[in-house]
């Protein structure tokens, strides 16, 4: 097999590995680097189970061959909480009920976190079509919208406060 190196930024750590040419982005998060929050799901880009953000855009990493990670910045779920405080995504899921059996909430975490740095005030339209490429089979997908507007609306406050 061909091995390659590859560098990569991952939560702010900097790692250099070496991987096959055909390892998948996803294996090298859950595998080699023990980041089992980011989830297999479909293998085929339908659930989005597996998204994660690589260099400031959405990704499934079930598609991305981790050769073409080389050189970019990563973030998995592991990476959303700061100084062991929740990010008021994660908070809003907890709060709104956003997650019932938790497989999609990591790839819908990381899709909302995407769309919020580039529309921190969507409508519920723009948010549902913000999470259209991840797939929830128990919760109908209300409490999840509910769970992000919680998120804008609390970080609003917060950049609001951070100002004054």
């Amino acid at each position: 097999m061909s091995k390659h190196t590859i560098s990569v930024t991952v939560n702010g750590q900097e790692l250099t590995q070496e991987v096959e040419a055909r390892m998948l982005l996803v294996h090298l998060i859950r595998e080699d680097l023990n980041l089992t929050g980011t989830h297999i799901g479909c293998d085929t880009t339908s659930c989005g189970a597996c998204t994660v953000i690589m260099d400031g855009r959405t990704v499934k990493s079930c598609t991305v061959f981790a050769v073409q990670a080389n050189g970019s910045q990563l973030e998995t779920i592991e990476g959303v909480a700061e100084n062991g405080q929740l990010h008021p995504l994660q908070e809003g899921f907890w709060e709104k009920h956003g997650l019932q059996c938790g497989y999609c909430t990591p790839g819908m975490i990381m899709s909302a976190k995407q769309l919020l740095a580039k529309n921190p005030d969507p409508t519920e339209q723009e948010i549902r079509e913000g999470i259209s490429g991840n797939l929830c089979r128990c919760t109908g997908y209300n409490k999840i919208v509910e769970a992000i507007q919680y998120a804008a609306e609390k970080m609003s406050t917060e950049n609001m406060e951070a100002v004054a």
